[in-house]
Parts: C-alpha cells; structure tokens; sequence
C-alpha cells in the first residue's frame, strides 16, 4: 500500500507502514485517509522533529562478503526528509495537509 501525502505546494508518497509511522509520530490517528490543517502544521513538524530525535538508530550491521546483494538499511529520520520537505513548504505557503 502506498499513501500519497498532498498539499497545494506538491505531493509525496510513502510506503504504507512507513507513512503510518510518520503519522503517529505528527501526533494524529493511524487513519487514511487524514488531514492537518495549516494552522496545526508547525506543531504537527515539531511533534514529527521531536520523535525522530528521540528514535534509536538501528544497530549497525557488519558487512560480509556474502552480504552483497542485502539492501542496507534506511534510517526512520533518512525516510522523513520528504515529508519534513513537504510540510516547511506547506507551512511557508499556508497550505493544509491531506492524506489518502
């Protein structure tokens, strides 16, 4: 599953455990679809910013030769770029948040 996040200044999609995550971690319900109106963006970012500061990088993984065609592993705060890119533009533009 995918979720598309749109605002009136571009749209980003996300896998569907991932974007759920992000969510959660702006302070809202697990529902898609959802929204957060532009007045409750900079509180939703500030949540997003805080939980990802507070989140635990995973453990390091040792690199084998056999380990070659093993994905390496994204970091939570890697995956959230797009999204804390999304809402400092929504937030500068005014412009509400949806998701579906």
């Amino acid at each position: 599953m995918l979720v598309t996040f749109k605002t009136d200044v571009g749209n980003i999609a996300m896998f569907g455990d991932v974007a759920l995550q992000m969510i959660k971690m702006m302070g809202h319900s697990e529902t898609i679809p959802g929204a957060i109106l532009a007045e409750d963006l900079p509180q939703a970012l500030s949540r997003l910013k805080n939980a990802l500061a507070n989140e635990k990088a995973p453990p390091p993984t040792d690199k084998d030769e056999d380990d070659d065609d093993k994905e390496p592993a994204i970091s939570t705060t890697h995956r959230a770029i797009p999204l804390i890119n999304l809402l400092t533009e929504a937030i500068a533009a005014d412009c509400d948040l949806m998701w579906e």
